[in-house]
């Protein structure tokens, strides 16, 4: 539907210059076929700034190169490269605001191709300008999608993430032997892909409060759902690390049954929520008690058991009438002050350590000689180069590298789809007609991948190019795109080794760190922290950010895997199984948040131990001296967790410490002390 209402902003107005034949109305039509590039959905308000501000900068940026282009190479090029700066910077606002400045990049580039005298920039201003705001007008008045449904799909598609997690811990439950490599694989991939559906749609919810300046009945009904489902996410980690530390058959067989019994009711809540429909609570509240039925001979979990189906029933009342009341507000709430939401992210980047700062002076360095070289030797394509190079040019380096592969591939492919359809289209009628075709396809392929998106792009900018430009062959602008595009990947790709380079091991480093920082804050809250609704509340919140920190590390080990050499280095393959290590860890302690035994006065030399240690390697300091007691039956596991970790990471420590306490027991459950292979 995107698509299609993108295609008609732009083919509407294609339509009326086929018609009246007045060029400046093609200039409108590129400003709406842009603009709705820079709509990433959302909150209304936060789209009508957005949009408001692209049409409005665009026609200005537009307006404004063209008549400074007559100044020559040393007025031009300093101000393109500072605008490419303010471009790429945009990006510490929002997705929305990145969006908006890669496309105003790509108006910057169009914007240099000829100069304009005062009364052509005057108009070209009021028309980009026209254009931009008359796709605001029908994405925003005329053909609105629901702003309520991006951010309760988000939510359902985290009850969604839940069920899968709870069929594949049924699938491990009843493998005949327990399989390490299949719970890390299960860890890395269910944990982490529910715990960032959480985030995003926590991220959305809030936007949607905060445009709206209020927390309505809506919003507020779709933050209780995600807290109910972040709620069953910790209690289902817990119960993943009881299947897989104490795998006798009994409980194995419990768990089964418990397990078979929960998916169902997620699915069928996720599918509630999605399609924005009433539950009825009196049939489903039998199956909701029937699920922790028959668990009594495991008490730990039956407590999980419990724990989990009060949330699961919350989230069910949640979908019935009486589950909220629409037209009110439960919570009036101010939307941040203008410092906080703009001149704050500027400040916080505004630093050679951030990445965003980092891309954005690389973007603009790279961005002068081939500024200098394209307006030196002008032609119709040479704007083509600058485009790429700061598209393709990412932050990190292994996502550069990505970009430049898809970018490349895709443009080859689709220019000469591009040129075959070009070669059929013989009138301008038909061009449009393909344009508006090739326009939805291409928004939807966005939502898929990135070199999808680029090869159905392609196509549409060949037939652009054929309808605001005739007269140039298709095959040409298929070769001067493609060839464009390469150098521009080549370059993009060489100045992210040479300029400012983030290499991933060093990432990996520092998020490993972080991520031991925050698992010994979850540790110092499980282990250690008094009970009562204090400790809950830590705990919550230590938990959330261990499971980021968590995230954020295995997305960096994903970029050190994708950069050239860099997942054979010493350092990745040590975090590798530090992050399975971790998330074990994780899940131990979630499980000792409901287990009263770990609580013995006995056990706390050994709980101040763990929690030192954690954070002794967090910030790379020694490692505290092993207790020389006895470990009680619940730490058991959760200290030979810890020495794995201490022996991935320090295995000279570990052996030093081992050789000082030769009385303690070794670590249990078939750990050791050195480094062991990664599944």
């Amino acid at each position: 539907m995107e698509g299609v209402r993108a295609a008609f902003a732009f083919g509407v107005v294609i339509l009326l210059n086929i018609w009246i034949q007045w060029a400046p109305l093609l200039t409108m039509a590129l400003a709406a076929n842009l603009a709705c590039f820079c709509d990433n959905g959302g909150p209304m308000r936060a789209r009508l700034r957005v949009l408001t501000a692209f049409s409005v900068l665009g026609g200005l940026l537009w307006a404004g190169l063209g008549l400074i282009q007559p100044l020559g190479l040393p007025v031009v090029v300093p101000v393109a490269c500072a605008l490419i700066f303010a471009c790429s910077y945009a990006r510490v606002w929002s997705v929305q605001a990145q969006s908006a400045g890669n496309v105003l990049v790509v108006v910057l580039c169009i914007a240099l191709d000829r100069p304009l005298t005062p009364e052509q920039a005057a108009v070209t201003a009021l028309m980009f300008a026209a254009g931009g705001l008359w796709a605001t007008f029908l994405a925003l008045v005329i053909w609105r999608l629901h702003p309520y449904r991006p951010a309760h799909r988000a939510v359902a598609e985290v009850w969604h993430n839940l069920a899968r997690l709870c069929g594949d811990l049924e699938r491990l439950v009843v493998l005949p032997e327990p399989d390490t490599a299949a719970f890390d694989g299960h860890a890395r991939g269910h944990r982490r892909g529910v715990r960032a559906s959480i985030e995003t749609a926590r991220t959305m919810i809030l936007d949607l409060a905060r445009s709206r300046e209020r927390v309505s009945d809506r919003t507020a009904q779709a933050l209780l759902r995600l807290e109910s489902a972040e709620q069953i996410f910790s209690a289902l980690i817990a119960v993943g690390e009881l299947i897989d530390s104490r795998p006798d058959a009994r409980r194995r067989a419990l768990a089964k049954v418990f397990l078979r019994r929960l998916r169902p009711l997620l699915v069928t809540i996720a599918r509630a929520i999605r399609d924005d429909v009433n539950l009825d609570l009196d049939r489903l509240e039998h199956s909701i008690a029937r699920v922790a039925e028959g668990l009594s001979e495991d008490p730990t979990l039956a407590r999980l058991a419990e724990r989990i189906v009060g949330r699961v029933r919350i989230g069910a009342k949640l979908s019935t009438p009486e589950g909220y009341r629409p037209g009110g507000t439960l919570t009036e709430g101010g939307s941040l002050d203008r410092w906080t939401r703009y001149v704050g992210p500027l400040r916080q980047n505004f630093t050679l350590a951030s990445p965003n700062l980092r891309h954005a002076l690389r973007a603009s360095a790279v961005a002068a000689p081939a500024l200098a070289a394209t307006l030196t030797y002008a032609g119709a394509f040479t704007h083509w180069l600058v485009m790429t190079v700061v598209l393709t040019m990412q932050p990190f380096y292994a996502a550069t590298w990505q970009r430049a592969l898809e970018r490349i591939g895709g443009t080859v492919l689709g220019g000469l789809v591009g040129a075959v359809l070009a070669y059929y289209a013989t009138s301008p009628l038909a061009e449009a007609g393909l344009i508006l075709v090739l326009s939805i396809v291409g928004f939807a392929a966005r939502q898929i991948s990135y070199g999808f998106f680029v090869t159905c792009l392609t196509p549409l900018v060949v037939l652009l190019v054929e309808l605001l430009e005739p007269g140039h062959s298709s095959w040409e602008i298929v070769a001067m795109r493609g060839g464009f595009t390469v150098l521009g990947g080549v370059i993009a790709v060489a100045s992210c080794l040479v300029l400012w380079p983030i290499w991933e091991p060093d990432q990996v480093r520092q998020e490993l760190r972080r991520a031991l920082k925050a698992q010994a804050g979850l540790a110092e809250a499980v282990l250690r922290a008094p009970p009562g609704e204090g400790r809950e509340t830590a705990i919550a919140a230590q938990s959330r950010e261990a499971g980021l920190a968590l995230n954020d590390l295995e997305a960096a080990l994903s970029r050190a895997l994708q950069q050239p050499r860099a997942g054979s280095h010493p350092e990745v393959e040590s975090a590798l199984v530090a992050d399975a290590t971790l998330r074990r860890i994780s899940a131990r302690l979630i499980v000792l948040r409901h287990a009263p035994e770990a609580a013995a006065p006995e056990a706390e030399p050994w709980r101040a131990w763990i929690t030192a240690t954690l954070a002794a390697l967090g910030a790379d300091r020694p490692v505290p001296e092993r207790p020389a007691l006895d470990r009680g039956q619940s730490l058991v596991r959760l200290v030979s967790q810890v020495d794995l970790l201490v022996g991935t990471l320090r295995p000279g420590e570990i052996r030093a410490g081992t050789a000082a306490v030769g009385a303690v027991p070794g670590p249990a459950n078939g750990a050791t002390s050195q480094p062991v292979p990664h599944a």
